[in-house]
C-alpha cells in the first residue's frame, strides 16, 4: 500500500486528492494539511511514500517544504503540483530535492500515473514542464564538453530521465530491457556521484551534460 501524504492550502482540491487517493486499491492517504508550518511533527509518526506538495500556500510554503522532507524524511518521494509553468520555481524545486513536478491541470489519472512511476524509480513531469525545464537552460549556458565519461547510450537514458520517463518508458522507448536500464542509471549514479533520479536530473541540467 503506497502511503501519500497531501500538501494543498484550497480546502476543496486538497479534498478531491483525498478522495482521489483513497479510491485507488494500492493507495492510502496518510494524511493531508494546509502548509508546511507542521511538516515534521505532523508526518514524524507515520511518513509517507510519496508527497502531493503544492508551491503557493501561506506561512511555510511547498519550496521549504522540499527542503524540510529531504532533511527528515529522506525517503519520502515529492511531488510537485502547481498552478504555475514558473522556471524559477521549477529549478528551486528540483534543486531542493523534488522527484517530480505535475501541472494541476493534468488529469486524475495523470497525477496517478505519476505517483506510481515516482515510487518505481521515475521522475514524472508534466510535458511542457519538462520542455520548459530544458528550455531554460539551454539559454542559460551552451552544453557542456565535458560528458563526465558517460557512454553515448547512458547520455541517451539520462535525457529520458530529464524528460520524465520511468525505467519501463525508457526501455520501450530505447528497445532495451529494463534490467539494462537500470544497469545504465547505475553507471551513471556512479560518473555523477549521486544517488537518485532526481539528484541526477538536477546534475545533468545544471552541468549542461544533455
Amino acid at each position: 500500500m503506497i502511503k501519500v501524504a497531501v500538501f494543498e492550502d484550497h480546502k476543496g482540491r486538497r479534498e478531491a486528492l483525498e478522495l482521489l487517493i483513497s479510491l485507488q486499491p494500492d493507495m492510502h492517504c496518510s494524511g493531508s494539511f494546509g502548509d508546511c508550518r507542521n511538516l515534521v511533527d505532523n508526518l514524524k509518526g507515520n511518513p509517507p511514500d510519496v508527497t502531493l506538495m503544492d508551491i503557493h500556500m501561506p506561512n511555510v510554503d511547498g519550496i521549504e517544504g522540499v527542503k524540510l522532507l529531504q532533511r527528515y524524511f529522506p525517503s519520502t518521494y515529492i511531488i510537485i503540483q502547481t498552478v504555475f509553468e514558473d522556471d524559477e520555481n521549477i529549478f528551486n524545486c528540483l534543486t531542493a530535492g523534488a522527484h517530480g513536478y505535475i501541472l494541476k491541470q493534468a488529469s486524475n489519472d495523470r497525477l496517478i500515473e505519476a505517483i506510481h512511476e515516482v515510487v518505481n524509480g521515475g521522475a514524472p513531469m508534466t510535458a511542457s514542464i519538462a520542455r520548459r525545464v530544458l528550455e531554460y537552460f539551454s539559454k542559460r549556458s551552451k552544453r557542456n564538453t565535458e560528458t563526465y565519461d558517460l557512454s553515448k547510450r547512458e547520455i541517451e537514458v539520462l535525457t529520458e530521465l530529464v524528460n520524465g520517463l520511468s525505467q519501463k518508458m525508457i526501455a520501450a522507448k530505447l528497445f532495451i530491457s529494463v534490467h539494462t536500464v537500470n544497469n545504465h542509471i547505475s553507471r551513471i549514479y556512479e560518473k555523477l556521484h549521486v544517488h537518485s533520479v532526481s539528484e541526477a536530473v538536477v546534475t545533468a541540467i545544471q552541468k549542461n551534460i544533455i
